[in-house]
């Protein structure tokens, strides 16, 4: 017995020794990765410094930095401006921007190599000398694609993804990469080796994820465009957050070859759901360009799977009056009340300034969250995505999704059972992923992709019934405070709906939360006054003053019209 004894204790210490180093040597990796991109701030702040000695007043910065994006093109195009000014100034902002947000992942510094690149091209592209910023998963070479995880330390990308050549061959300068929730995962920003992004209006607040560096880093002035990805709402929810212009694209438009989604290629995943990459900017013509400039021959052959369909001017140019559809709510997780108050007020300006406006009603959206969505990426029961995290630590605002993928299948029926007369509440507002049902066989797993088709055949049917154009419809806002998100997985409903349709979606900001909003908020209920409507109470108070948005759809391949749709809201807004 004191043999067995001895052993079993010395086990044990071997087990606490093992779990420490194993700790130990993931606290290392972590601190290297902040220390590699502490020593890319401080080369680039010297760089600055010793560009600002030689020139540039800080009148000429702040003229530059309030340029819109397509008079700054101008500027540079017509030589009034240098492209070495330009990239300086914005790196400046960016490290202001980032000492208050932490925005900022790291530093390209690569992009000194390719302001003397453009230089020695034979013809100017449309983003000739404008610096962009993108996404940490979006391949740049020589860089790290990490999604927040400690795994994805250790490999670099090996060559640029299509897009950023692309953006290269075009003129622009990509100049820095930006934080991510930890899997991406998320739609706050935080991640255990870079940490928490805020807001640049509110630092109590969040700047939505999982495209959230991007969403701080334009917002907070120290970047004119960037890339995000979207696949649940990532562009279009720190857009929101933030009060920015973003572009979900249709999945294929734009190329997705070697940018990384949980450190494997997004193009060798088999997904009805799909991930796409698009623009975030200040204002709609920004993302017009942008789209413009990347819908070009080098775009389609470099990546031959993307259809050869350049950008359409003439249908973005359009004064023809629309036929919209409109809704305020989707029935399935009830918005603050200043998020359906902009929708009316943009629907009033729309109406009066000629177009139609028609009443639309998404159908079954309660099916479409539990049955399509997060059953695409719950098939197995979250097991492949728990397998991202081994060797990790797991952030805290993902910890209860974790936890609930944790859970034995023996678990989650017992749970399902003692829940079951709950059913109608879980319905109506699925709190966690453990109560997802799962695809059991393969046979399940082709019929649910089956039933995906068959809902976006039947959601393109009444569309085309009302003979819509366009639809005008909410977006989740305003910004949560931080570690929210986490509690509120499933009040994307607003977003997620145009990922699982695969349309082109975007948002626009159109007014800002006012005292009355803030004080009809105290009256919100939601549909039962539960604790999920109390949660996303909390999760939007203290909000007065931050921007508000609405979201404008259109059929799959009419960018250029959900676009269209989008600058008239603009236009509109601003006129008011």
């Amino acid at each position: 017995p004191s043999a067995a004894l001895t052993l079993l204790c010395g086990s044990a210490a071997a087990v606490v020794v093992w779990k420490w180093l194993g700790k130990r040597q993931i606290q290392k990796k972590m601190e290297e990765a902040r220390r590699t991109r502490d020593e890319g701030v401080k080369k680039m702040a010297k760089a600055v410094q010793q560009f600002r000695e030689q020139q540039v007043s800080s009148v000429q910065k702040d003229a530059i930095l309030s340029l819109p994006l397509l008079e700054l093109t101008g500027r540079l195009q017509e030589g009034s401006l240098s492209p070495k000014t330009v990239l300086y100034t914005y790196v400046e902002k960016a490290l202001e921007v980032t000492q208050q947000t932490n925005c900022l992942r790291h530093f390209i510094p690569e992009c000194e190599e390719q302001l003397q690149e453009i230089q020695r091209q034979r013809e100017k592209g449309l983003l000739y000398g404008i610096p962009v910023s993108i996404k940490d998963h979006i391949g740049h070479k020589g860089h790290l694609s990490t999604c927040g995880l400690v795994q994805c330390l250790d490999a670099l990308v090996q060559e640029d993804s299509v897009l950023v050549k692309v953006l290269k061959r075009q003129g622009a300068i990509p100049f820095a990469m930006t934080n991510v929730p930890q899997s991406l995962f998320n739609y706050d920003c935080s991640n255990p080796i870079f940490g928490q992004t805020l807001n640049p209006f509110n630092n109590q607040k969040s700047p939505g994820g999982s495209s959230g560096g991007e969403g701080a880093l334009i917002a907070g002035g120290g970047s004119i465009l960037g890339i995000g990805s979207d696949i649940g709402g990532s562009i279009r929810l720190p857009s929101s957050f933030c009060g920015l212009c973003g572009l979900k694209p249709t999945a294929e438009r734009l190329s997705v070859w070697h940018t990384h989604l949980l450190n494997v290629d997004v193009c060798s995943r088999p997904t009805p759901v799909p991930c796409t990459l698009g623009p975030m900017a200040r204002d709609v013509d920004s993302l017009a360009l942008c789209m413009k400039a990347l819908l070009c021959q080098d775009m389609f052959q470099l990546d031959p799977t993307v259809p050869p369909i350049p950008f359409n001017e003439e249908v973005y140019s359009s004064s023809a009056p629309l036929r919209v559809g409109y809704y305020d709510t989707d029935g399935y997780f009830p918005l603050p009340p200043c998020m359906r108050r902009v929708v009316w007020e943009t629907k009033g300006a729309l109406q009066a300034a000629g177009h139609q406006l028609v009443p639309f009603s998404p159908p079954r959206i309660h099916y479409v969250m539990t049955e399509l969505f997060l059953k695409t990426f719950f098939a197995d029961g979250g097991r492949a995505w728990l397998d991202v995290f081994t060797g990790d630590i797991v952030d805290p605002s993902l910890k209860s999704q974790v936890n609930s993928c944790k859970i034995p299948s023996l678990g989650k029926k017992l749970l399902a059972l003692i829940l079951k007369p709950l059913q109608f509440l879980l319905l109506l507002k699925l709190k966690n992923v453990a109560t997802i049902s799962t695809c059991r066989s393969v046979k399940e797993m082709w019929n649910h992709h089956h039933q995906i088709e068959a809902y976006r055949t039947e959601f393109i049917a009444r569309w085309r019934e009302l003979r819509l154009d366009v639809v005008l419809c909410p977006v989740l806002g305003p910004a949560f405070t931080t570690g929210y998100p986490g509690k509120l997985l499933t009040a994307i409903s607003s977003t997620m709906l145009y990922n699982v349709l695969n349309f082109p979606a975007g948002v626009v900001p159109v007014s800002m939360v006012t005292e009355a909003d803030e004080e009809e908020l105290k009256l919100y209920q939601g549909w039962c006054d539960d604790p999920w409507d109390r949660t996303l109470k909390q999760a939007v108070a203290g909000a007065v003053g931050l921007p508000v948005a609405v979201q404008c759809v259109a059929l799959p391949w009419r960018e250029e019209l959900c676009l269209r749709l989008m600058k008239e809201v603009e236009t509109l807004s601003r006129e008011k």
